[in-house]
């Protein structure tokens, strides 16, 4: 257990100079970056919540969000449970109901589509997307700007639209012009 306490140190603390000189700059990549790494190290599944850090891997690993998940289960219960370990893609889902309503929160010219993780086991229409709480998740993966303990109540992470305004762009764009985004998911959470 200590190795992977060791390793999530060494992640936060590579990143943290990088996290506060970035924090409230748009994050963008010039058109002719083809590929984005993104990385979700969970680091703590509690009753009902996993809390994880966003990164982009990219170019090194600098922090962009906190995250929020469905807590780890052995055995998947609809909207209860968060996605398995791995790597994923990620595109733009321009079809649905959270298009349509983020089309009509965030408007044309920001929205491009949801950021849809692909090709996930036994699991369906996984977005990242805004959200706080356990209950605006179905499996999917919330980001936020602040993120409060679960150990001894429910997880939350706050500020989550004002992450997201920072963190999509960058990614929509990339894929729009035809880059490729992938996603790994890291447990470090020792479930």
């Amino acid at each position: 257990m200590s190795d992977k306490w060791d390793a999530l140190k060494q992640i936060l603390a590579a990143s943290s100079k990088e996290a506060e000189e970035m924090y409230y700059a748009p994050l963008r990549y010039p058109l002719k970056t083809s590929a984005i790494n993104l990385e979700v190290v969970r680091f703590s599944s509690q009753g009902s919540s996993t809390l994880g850090i966003l990164f982009d891997a990219t170019h090194g690993r600098r922090f962009l969000a906190f995250t929020l998940e469905d807590a780890y289960r052995e055995q998947k219960l609809k909207h209860e449970t968060r996605i398995p370990k791995g790597r994923y893609q990620v595109k733009l889902r321009k079809e649905g109901g959270f298009n349509k309503q983020y089309i009509g929160k965030f408007g044309t010219e920001f929205h491009r589509g949801m950021l849809h993780v692909q090709d996930v086991p036994n699991f369906s229409y996984i977005l990242i997307h805004c959200g706080n709480t356990k209950e605006d998740t179905s499996g999917c993966l919330l980001v936020g700007d602040q993120s409060h303990e679960n150990v001894t109540k429910d997880g939350f992470i706050g500020s989550s639209v004002t992450a997201y305004r920072r963190i999509y762009p960058m990614i929509a764009e990339s894929l729009s012009n035809g880059g490729t985004v992938q996603i790994t998911y890291i447990d470090h959470d020792d479930v």
